[in-house]
């Protein structure tokens, strides 16, 4: 058996910023709309994580499984993310902010709303009026930056100042 080297994985598109360098406004729009500190930045990892779960990609798992490590999060925390609705790890605001993402991401039954108002109202409980806006923000954030990650396919990285496109 020969040992092949492993060729250095290619993102699937070059940098969108390179063609349409408006992006970088856009990505640092959302970053500050969201880091206004009305919900917590684990809060937000959390949510991001659980947003790269549910579409399946790895790009955005390890990027924010990164973010929580970084934050001194547990391993247990960060695993039980998949499975947060059994975990007794979580609070109960994060159990909100995760519900929240998964029906914003995730189909509803037939006939149902996605986020009904039983969650929002749940939800609701846990953040005031401009953390449920910030919340609501972070969720399309991740949406924006789904799209690059699942399309584009940039190498996975553990912080933003790796080169993630190739």
């Amino acid at each position: 058996m020969t040992n092949t080297p492993t060729p250095a994985p290619v993102s699937r598109m070059a940098n969108p910023a390179e063609f349409v360098p408006e992006v970088n406004d856009i990505s640092a729009a959302l970053f500050r709309a969201t880091g206004n500190r009305s919900v917590p930045r684990t809060t937000m990892s959390l949510v991001h994580l659980r947003a790269g779960q549910i579409v399946g990609n790895t790009y955005l798992t390890i990027l924010n499984t990164s973010f929580l490590r970084k934050a001194g999060e547990t391993e247990d925390r960060i695993t039980a993310v998949a499975s947060w609705q059994d975990a007794l790890c979580f609070t109960d605001a994060e159990r909100a902010a995760l519900a929240l993402v998964e029906a914003t991401l995730q189909p509803a039954p037939h006939g149902q709303e996605r986020v009904s108002d039983a969650l929002y109202a749940k939800v609701a409980k846990h953040y005031d009026d401009k953390a449920l806006a910030t919340l609501t923000i972070a969720i399309g954030q991740i949406g924006f930056f789904v799209a690059l990650a699942l399309i584009g396919k940039p190498q996975p990285v553990t912080s933003l100042a790796d080169v993630q496109w190739t």
